[in-house]
């Protein structure tokens, strides 16, 4: 630059100053930190939008994405104007300044640097009130929208005669308004205050008035407003008692007004909005009185009566009117809570039937053949069997099976079957070597389904399969058997593309596949890659060479994820499980509508209620909103995801459920009418496990229906411990084929037990029909036992087994060396007026890693019985029924002994058989499946060898009429011995 003062010449030194490179580059540096950051925020948005798209629930992101936009703005916008128009009219309400106090001329220097910025600092400050209010008022979305589309219940509260709706959708959103007002008001009280006192409307120190009269009149009109919206507080609480919480004799989330709410409260809060309006009209009055002393005495008025009449009053009630004779008083309203919560929560509906609990049948055999008239009893049970299915049925290392497997039914010569179900996984800790490439573009599904019988195992204890094998082969016909959607399915893949995935294996070598689903989002785009590479922070997707056209990547791919994602009004259940529907492998997912909104229905914790042995286990079986708690539950809608596809498909289960219509007005289209259920999926839908444990939860103090036993708690139940293991946790509630005393047929249920409060007897059985598209679906049934008399509990059924001597004698034997026992689900079965229990006995150990069933417990009627299978323990306790001989008594020394055959063929045979079936233990030890095989092959020729040569013996030797054996003694030969014939 040329010098243009006049002083010296030379070079001129510019310190601290960096130069034009310098501030180039930083300039530069900037500009990309800005782009980063916003293509960062670009990039999670369009890959949300990608992802929506690409499952067809486009609408759903579009429709929450622009409500919250538009709650962001419209409150944020209105939160910015409230304050900034109180500080604006606070600067122009401003008082000229004249003889400056030192307060003032403290103040001073603070008005002068301000000055030039004072329309920057404005717009600062009500930008970041603006941002904060809107982004808080854009997680009310939910609210929003349950209160523009809500649709009434059709049902009025007791006590105000309201329909449900205004508690479930309309009071949240006053709240939710008349908090945004509070803060507003608060805020600009604030900000208002502030610059009255930087311009001299407000003095602390300075002599004379404290405040000049135009600060007076604006500060009270703001706090007259607070007192204003206080008032409607006031008159909102007054509905509020409806669904309020607190603890009340037997449950601790009592719901609903009591006897002091509706006389002392309810009075109060209405008395308390007459002062509240009193009191802000006082405030008012000021822009014309400019003087705070009547508004102040107002105000101090409606905190001593806030105190007296809103906190004294109701103590004083509580104490000298409820205490004396509390049964009395309150009785009416705890009739309207047990109404209310039986109704929110579906139970009101449960048949509670008087149950003897022991039978008066003395000839037991007589029940033998009833058993398997009442009850399919299930001894495979899917919580202890996925080890074994993995060790028969992996394969490879990297598939696997869960944790827990499931249960359903399958049709077999036109009858239904128990059915033990699991998937053959991918797991990509089995992957032996771990990369890039293999995780996410080779190693993409798992392969088949593996499904045994509920009620059968092989003689080795090992499950009876009815599908198996890699691929999968069985009862379950033709189907897609490859599963990229799972419940192990965590990480993404990118699959169809150029990079070839492995399919299976067999006898012939590695099958490769490549992905031909409609599922996943496009890669090819040059802009979805650096999208996805920002988004998953994973920068090889960008440039990899394995991506390319047809290249799609697979992400939220857990079936529970994947609904939540679509439906996030839903509460989704703990448990989903897979089905064979039409050719293809659905994921069938339970979903609820819920609320805490429902007057006078008692609240409860989802994921305290939900709790038990499993989910305390496994993450897999928590129901997804751990902590939402609530007073209304539906199971609303029935959702599949396809293993193959990733297809999403919604159902309208209830179809009388407001809350689902009110979602449905919300989100048209995105849920299908219950119609369009196929009867090939309907086959495989059930009551769902989470809803069942929150009813029973309930029931174990609602299943009274007066309010004097309700008060008194003698009939609070509890829900047992799991027995069959030390965790303390809940029993979880079982599947099971059976029939209920009242019901002609079997009929698939899910069952559970109650014990009275802190002892451990049985109280009640309960269960549910479960088979979905049946007309008694979803019909609750309690067998309530007397109180009299004392029938065992699960635990107390669990420790007769442990103590009596022979069992535990027999299971210190299973135990030896390294084996472990696991102690299977407990069956409860009503039959005859008494209960039979009956639970499987696994052992792990041997050389194995994997459980078999070697024992049965079985137990009625203070009969039990520990054998290796299911019959022989029902025999044992009942004896063979009416169609078998009766066995010879044990003390009868008189009787026979059964022929044994003398013939060498059959005893050669028989040892053949013995060293085939010692050759096959010894392989299975060794998981040599060939030499197992083969064993088989040599214990089943072995064993038909020894038949046909014992057939052979008896056709030779037989000298009776009816072909009696020569080895045994003839009848005639016996009677005419005498002591004189020797």
């Amino acid at each position: 630059m040329p010098d243009r003062g006049g002083g010296p010449t030379g070079p001129r030194i510019r310190v601290g100053r960096p130069s034009r490179r310098v501030r180039t580059l930083l300039l530069t540096l900037g500009v990309l930190a800005v782009l980063a950051m916003a293509f960062t925020m670009f990039a999670g948005f369009w890959t949300d939008w990608l992802w929506y798209r690409s499952v067809d629930y486009s609408s759903v992101f579009t429709t929450t994405l622009w409500t919250k936009i538009g709650l962001f703005f419209v409150f944020g916008l209105l939160m910015a104007l409230a304050v900034g128009f109180n500080i604006w009219l606070a600067h122009r309400m401003r008082p000229p300044l004249s003889a400056m106090s030192m307060e003032q001329q403290n103040l001073d220097r603070y008005r002068m640097g301000i000055a030039p910025y004072k329309k920057w600092l404005l717009l600062g400050i009500t930008a970041l009130v603006g941002l904060i209010a809107g982004a808080s008022a854009a997680g009310q979305w939910r609210t929003w929208l349950m209160w523009v589309n809500g649709v009434p219940f059709g049902q009025k509260d007791p006590q105000f005669k309201l329909d449900v709706a205004f508690y479930a959708f309309d009071l949240p959103w006053y709240r939710f308004l008349l908090g945004f007002g509070f803060a507003a008001v608060i805020i600009s009280v604030i900000a208002a205050a502030l610059t009255h006192y930087l311009y001299g409307g407000l003095r602390v120190t300075s002599p004379g008035a404290r405040a000049t009269g135009a600060a007076t009149g604006h500060l009270s009109v703001l706090i007259g407003i607070f007192v204003a919206l206080k008032a409607v507080a006031y008159w909102l609480d007054r509905y509020g008692l409806a669904v309020k919480s607190s603890d009340f004799k037997a449950t601790d989330n009592w719901t609903g007004l009591r006897y002091v709410d509706a006389n002392a409260y309810l009075p109060a809060k209405t008395i308390l909005f007459c002062i509240a309006v009193i009191c802000a009209l006082l405030f008012f009055a000021t822009i014309w009185r400019r003087t705070w002393q009547l508004p102040v005495i107002g105000f101090g008025l409606m905190v001593l009566s806030a105190i007296l009449i809103g906190g004294l009053y109701p103590a004083i009630v509580q104490k000298f009117q409820v205490q004396p004779n509390e049964q009395a008083k309150e009785a009416p309203y705890v009739e309207k809570n047990l109404a209310a919560t039986r109704d929110a929560y579906g139970i009101d509906g449960t048949e509670v039937t008087e149950y003897d609990g022991k039978s008066d049948t003395k000839d037991l055999t007589r029940l033998r053949d009833d058993v398997s008239d009442t009850a399919s009893i299930r001894i495979m049970d899917p919580n202890i069997v996925s080890p074994t299915f993995q060790q028969l049925q992996q394969m490879r290392k990297y598939y696997a099976f869960p944790t827990n497997l499931d249960v359903d039914r399958y049709s077999k010569d036109g009858s239904d079957q128990d059915t033990v179900i699991g998937l053959r996984e991918l797991n990509l800790a089995g992957v032996d070597k771990q990369n890039w490439i293999n995780n996410h573009f080779r190693y993409t599904h798992g392969f088949g389904v593996v499904a045994a019988r509920g009620t059968e195992v092989d003689p080795e204890g090992r499950p009876v399969f009815t599908e198996s094998n890699l691929p999968s082969k069985g009862d379950l016909g033709t189907y897609e058997q490859r599963i990229y959607y799972g419940e192990k399915t965590s990480t993404y893949s990118i699959v169809g593309g150029p990079q070839k995935e492995i399919d299976y294996s067999d006898d012939s070598g590695e099958k490769t596949t490549s992905y031909k689903g409609d599922g996943g989002v496009d890669l090819s785009n040059p802009v979805n890659r650096a999208a996805y590479a920002v988004a998953f922070n994973e920068p090889q997707i960008l440039y990899s060479g394995a991506i390319g056209d047809g290249s799609k990547i697979l992400y939220n791919r857990t079936p529970k994820d994947r609904v939540e994602a679509v439906a996030p009004w839903l509460t989704i259940d703990g448990d989903a499980y897979p089905a064979v529907v039409d050719g293809r492998i659905q994921w069938i997912v339970d979903a609820y509508t819920t609320t805490n909104g429902y007057p006078y229905a008692s609240r409860t914790t989802l994921g305290d209620t939900t709790a038990d042995s499993l989910t305390a286990t496994n993450d897999n079986r928590a129901v997804v909103a751990q902590q939402n708690q609530v007073n209304y539950i539906r199971n609303s809608v029935k959702a599949t995801v396809d293993a193959y596809t990733g297809e999403v498909k919604l159902y309208q289960w209830d179809t009388q459920d407001p809350v689902l219509k009110t979602w449905m007005k919300a989100f048209p289209d995105t849920v299908q009418p219950k119609s369009e259920i196929s009867g090939a999926l309907m086959a495989h839908l059930r009551y769902p496990q989470d809803l069942f444990k929150v009813q029973r939860e309930l029931l174990s103090r609602y299943h009274v229906e007066d309010a004097e036993t309700f008060l008194s708690g003698s009939e609070v139940w509890q829900v047992p411990g799991d027995p069959t293991n030390k965790s303390g946790d809940a029993v979880p509630p079982y599947y099971l084929s059976m029939k209920m005393p009242d019901q002609d047929q079997q009929s698939f249920s899910l069952t559970t037990t109650f014990t009275p409060n802190g002892r451990d007897n049985l109280s009640a059985f309960m269960a549910v029909d479960a088979e979905a598209g049946t007309s008694g679906y979803g019909k609750i049934r309690i067998l309530k036992l007397p109180t009299s008399t004392t029938v065992d509990g699960p635990k107390q059924v669990q420790s007769q087994f442990n103590s009596e001597q022979d069992i535990a004698e027999s299971i210190r034997l299973l135990r030896g060396g390294d084996s472990e026992v696991e102690y299977g689900n407990l069956l409860t079965v009503p039959l005859d007026g008494g209960l039979l229990y009956v639970e499987p006995v696994y052992v792990r150990g041997g050389g194995l890693k994997y459980p078999l069933l070697r024992k049965v417990l079985v137990t009625y009627g203070g009969q039990t019985a520990f054998e290796d299978t299911l019959d022989e323990a029902l025999d044992k306790v009942f004896g063979k029924g009416s169609a078998a001989a009766e066995p010879p008594d044990e003390g009868d020394d008189t009787a026979e002994p059964p022929p044994t055959s003398s013939d060498p063929t059959v005893q050669q045979a028989l040892d053949d058989a013995q060293a085939a079936f010692d050759a096959g233990q010894k392989a299975l030890q060794e998981n040599d499946w060939t030499a197992y095989g083969e064993a088989q092959k040599d214990l089943e020729e072995a064993l038909r060898r020894a038949e046909d040569a014992q057939a052979e013996a008896d056709r030779s030797g037989s000298g009776g009429k009816n072909g009696d054996s020569a080895s045994s003694p003839s009848p005639s030969a016996s009677d005419s011995a005498s002591p004189d014939s020797g």
